[in-house]
C-alpha cells in the first residue's frame, strides 16, 4: 500500500483577492505549507498564520515570480487584471506566460487555475481572456488543472453583491436584457472544495473541468429567489435598449460595483455560463455542489461578516496608489484636539470610521463626493467596509483604502477616487499629559497645475468639514467609554 505524500509546498497568487483569501485560510487550517505571492505584503500581515511565507512581487515581474517558485510543488493562479485601466487581456496574457515559464524552470508539479465558464465564438472579452490564460498555462509544459466557473455565490462576491443591492433598493427593476441569460451558479465553499482537491498530487487530475451547482436559471431568476428568501416582492422589467456602457453606469449608481469593473462584468453576462462537460463529477466524486437556494441563504447570513470581499482585493481599483512616503510638493490640512482619554479610547471612534458609521460630519458631502467619483468612472463610496470595527492594511473604506494601521495609535488612508494627484487622510493618537491628542491630517500630492487647482478649489469645503469632523470624533470618545461600561455591566 502506497503511503500518501506529505502536504506539498503551495504557492497562492492573489491571496488578497476574494477567492484567494478564502483558499488561503482553508489551506492553512488543513496543515498545508503555504507561500503567498503578493504585490503588497502589508495587506496580508495579520491575516496569515505564523508559518505562512509571504513573497513580495508583481505577477508581471519575471525575476520575482521565479524566486517565489523555488521549492514549490503546487501553484494556484488566481489573479486577473479586470480592474486594470489598460488592456487587461494583454496584461493577463503577459502574466500567464511569465508564470508558466517560471513554473517549468522551477520544476513545479502542478498549476491550478480558476477560469470562467462559457462557450462559442462570441465570448465577451473578459471570458475569452480568462480561457486564453488557461490555455497558455496548460501549454507551458507543467501539468495544469483548470476549473471553469460561472457566477460564484457567496458573501462578498462581486456579482452577488451587485444582485443583492439591486433587489434591496429597487422594488421595480428596469433591467437590461442580460437578465434573461442562463447561468449555473456555484457556492464559494464548493469552489474552494474543488481548488483544495486539486492540490492532491496523488490524484492525476490535469485538464479542464467545468464546475457549477445543480441548478440552471437566469440572472432574473436569481434575483427572484433572493427576494423570496427576504420576503420581498419585486417586479423585473427587462428592456433591450441599455448598452453595456449605460448598464455599467446604472449599476454603479445603485450597487457597490464601480463602472470600470461593471462594464467588463456586464459584457460577460450576455454569455450563457452553463456546465456542458460533467467530468468534474467523476474526477472529484466527493464534492456535491449545493443548490442555489442553499447557496443564497448561506451567503445572506454571512454577508455582514464576510471573511473576504471582492472590493478589498488590492487589484480591484487598479494599482494601489503610492508606496511609502510621497515625494515632491505635499499640500496639507493638519488639525489636532486634546481629549481626556487613554489612546485606546481615543482611537476607538477612528477605527470605526466610514461604512455604516459614516464620517462623523458632513455625510451628505461625503456621499456627494462618492457620486461625483462614480459619474467620472471612479470607485465611488458604496464599497463600505469589511468589518464595522476591525481594520487591516488593504481594507477598503468607501473610496479610501487602509494603507497603514497601528492599533490604538495611527490610521493612514489613501484615496482611490479619481483625482489629479494622490490623497491621504491620516489620524494619529499621541499621549499628552493625562490624556492624548488626536491629530488629523489631510495630505495631497498634486499632479501638475490641475492638481494644485483642485486642492485650492476644495479648500473652502475642507475648512468647514475637517474641523467639525475632528470635533465630532473627539466627542465620540466619551460615548465609546460609556458603551464599554454598559457592555461590561
Amino acid at each position: 500500500m502506497r503511503t500518501p505524500e506529505p502536504h506539498p509546498l503551495v504557492l497562492v497568487t492573489g491571496p488578497t483577492g476574494y477567492v484567494g483569501g478564502r483558499l488561503l485560510a482553508v489551506l492553512e487550517s488543513d496543515g498545508f505549507r503555504v507561500r503567498c505571492f503578493a504585490r503588497r505584503p502589508e495587506a496580508l500581515r495579520g491575516r496569515v498564520g505564523p508559518f505562512t511565507e509571504i513573497a513580495e512581487g508583481d505577477i508581471r515581474d519575471a525575476t520575482r515570480v521565479a524566486e517565489a517558485m523555488q521549492g514549490v510543488d503546487v501553484a494556484y493562479y488566481l489573479v486577473h487584471s479586470m480592474g486594470s485601466k489598460g488592456s487587461f487581456a494583454t496584461e493577463d496574457r503577459d502574466a500567464a506566460l511569465i508564470f508558466t515559464t517560471a513554473a517549468r524552470a522551477a520544476g513545479l508539479r502542478r498549476i491550478v487555475y480558476l477560469g470562467g465558464l462559457g462557450s462559442g465564438d462570441d465570448l465577451s472579452a473578459h471570458l475569452a481572456s480568462r480561457q486564453e490564460v488557461g490555455r497558455l498555462l496548460a501549454a507551458g509544459g507543467v501539468p495544469t488543472v483548470e476549473f471553469r466557473a460561472g457566477m460564484v455565490i457567496g458573501s462578498g462576491s462581486l456579482v452577488f453583491d451587485a444582485m443583492r443591492a439591486l433587489v434591496r433598493q429597487l422594488p421595480v427593476m428596469i433591467v437590461p436584457r442580460w437578465v434573461g441569460t442562463l447561468t449555473q451558479p456555484i457556492a464559494i465553499d464548493d469552489v474552494i472544495a474543488y481548488l483544495l482537491a486539486a492540490a492532491d498530487l496523488d490524484q492525476p487530475a490535469d485538464g479542464v473541468y467545468e464546475i457549477g451547482g445543480p441548478d440552471r436559471l437566469s440572472y432574473g431568476g436569481l434575483m427572484t429567489e433572493y427576494a423570496r428568501q427576504r420576503g420581498w416582492r419585486r417586479i423585473i422589467i427587462p428592456v433591450p435598449v441599455l448598452s453595456p456602457r449605460l448598464s455599467s453606469l446604472w449599476l454603479g449608481l445603485v450597487t457597490p460595483v464601480y463602472a470600470r469593473v461593471a462594464r467588463k462584468m456586464i459584457d460577460g453576462l450576455r454569455n450563457e455560463t452553463l456546465v456542458r462537460d460533467h467530468r468534474a463529477r467523476t474526477a472529484f466524486p466527493d464534492i456535491r455542489p449545493r443548490g442555489v437556494a442553499q447557496a443564497i441563504a448561506e451567503a445572506t447570513v454571512g454577508h455582514d461578516d464576510a471573511p473576504t470581499r471582492w472590493s478589498d482585493a488590492v487589484s480591484s481599483a487598479g494599482r494601489w496608489a503610492v508606496r511609502g512616503p510621497a515625494r515632491g510638493t505635499i499640500l496639507t490640512d493638519a488639525r489636532a484636539l486634546w481629549v481626556d482619554a487613554p489612546p485606546a479610547r481615543a482611537f476607538a471612534p477612528i477605527q470605526r470610521i466610514g461604512g455604516r458609521t459614516g464620517w462623523y460630519y458632513g455625510d451628505r458631502l461625503w456621499d456627494l463626493r462618492g457620486w461625483l467619483d462614480l459619474m467620472t468612472g471612479g470607485v465611488g463610496a458604496r464599497r463600505g467596509r469589511r468589518h464595522p470595527i476591525n481594520l487591516a492594511p488593504g481594507d477598503t473604506i468607501d473610496f479610501w483604502r487602509v494603507e497603514e494601521i497601528e492599533p490604538d495609535r495611527r490610521l493612514r488612508l489613501v484615496g482611490e477616487m479619481k483625482l489629479p494627484g494622490t490623497a491621504w487622510l491620516e489620524f494619529e493618537v499621541v499621549p499628552r499629559g493625562s490624556g492624548c491628542e488626536i491629530r488629523q491630517t489631510a495630505s495631497f500630492a498634486p499632479s501638475g497645475i490641475a492638481g494644485r487647482a483642485y486642492w485650492f478649489a476644495v479648500a473652502p469645503f475642507h475648512s468647514v468639514l475637517f474641523p467639525a469632523m475632528l470635533e465630532r470624533i473627539a466627542r465620540a470618545v466619551p460615548a465609546e467609554d460609556a458603551a464599554a461600561g454598559r457592555a461590561a455591566a
